[in-house]
């Protein structure tokens, strides 16, 4: 099954489903609503990452129940949407991003299922590279800039960064930066989940743009990005295989000490 964890907005893919269930799924972790779609020959179960009516702040998001749900219910590769903000002036509001690294700076979030056991994840590719060039091959579904790579950097949240935070992620190799990322990614492959990240950068970090950040700018860029984000998400998820296999479902082999 095909997962895809999302923001506002891109719960509209479920216009393009043959057909839909609501679906409450009770974990360990707490109870997460997931909407199963039937999109060809595939289900696809989709998350809204802040609850239903975007209302969940990013620093208070269940990760650990939206990710076990998801495993519960048989999905075992995960697209994920994101706002972010962006770090270079080169890769303006509209870009759309195929991160293949990350850098954590979250602070308080429960970043992992083995708190009582010692397992070691390997995050040499730190989101799924499979996943990531089946988006990549259907990037003509995107009108601009598509770009395959870079860093994006997840923020504790839920204020934006100040000039002096967005220098040092610049230096320290960021690209864009966001709030909900991680510890998302890393609960997913703890999962043995494949997991690729699409972010849609909706305007410039604080600091590099010489006018303020507008929460209204960024409001505006995501709806203008919209369809074109369930597009792109929507025709990769027609030519996703279903029979396959990913060095993703075997990370755990080499985990434990």
């Amino acid at each position: 099954m095909i997962g895809i964890i999302g923001g506002s907005g891109v719960e509209e893919i479920s216009e393009l489903a043959d057909s839909i269930e609501k679906k409450t799924v009770d974990t360990e972790y707490g109870s997460v609503e997931v909407s199963l779609l039937t999109i060809g020959d595939k289900t696809v179960a989709f998350l809204p990452r802040h609850s239903a009516g975007h209302t969940c702040p990013p620093h208070k998001i269940n990760f650990k129940a939206n990710i076990m749900a998801l495993k519960e219910i048989g999905v075992n590769q995960i697209m994920a949407t994101n706002a972010v903000g962006s770090l270079d002036l080169d890769i303006g509001p509209g870009s759309i991003v195929i991160p293949d690294d990350f850098l954590d700076f979250t602070v308080n979030r429960d970043r992992t299922f083995y708190d009582d056991e010692v397992i070691h994840i390997d995050m040499t590719e730190p989101f799924c590279n499979r996943l990531r060039g089946a988006i990549l091959d259907n990037s003509d579904s995107v009108e601009g800039n598509v770009v395959d790579g870079g860093t994006i950097v997840c923020m504790e949240g839920p204020r934006f960064e100040t000039p002096a935070e967005i220098k040092m992620l610049s230096i320290l190799g960021g690209t864009v930066v966001g709030m909900t990322t991680l510890p998302e990614a890393v609960l997913a492959r703890e999962k043995e989940m494949c997991y690729a990240p699409i972010a849609v950068v909706s305007n410039y970090s604080t600091g590099i743009s010489p006018t303020k950040l507008n929460t209204d700018e960024v409001y505006e860029i995501m709806a203008q990005k919209k369809e074109e984000l369930i597009s792109l998400l929507f025709n990769t998820i027609k030519e996703l295989h279903t029979e396959y296999d990913c060095d993703c479902h075997h990370i755990l082999d080499d985990a434990h000490m």
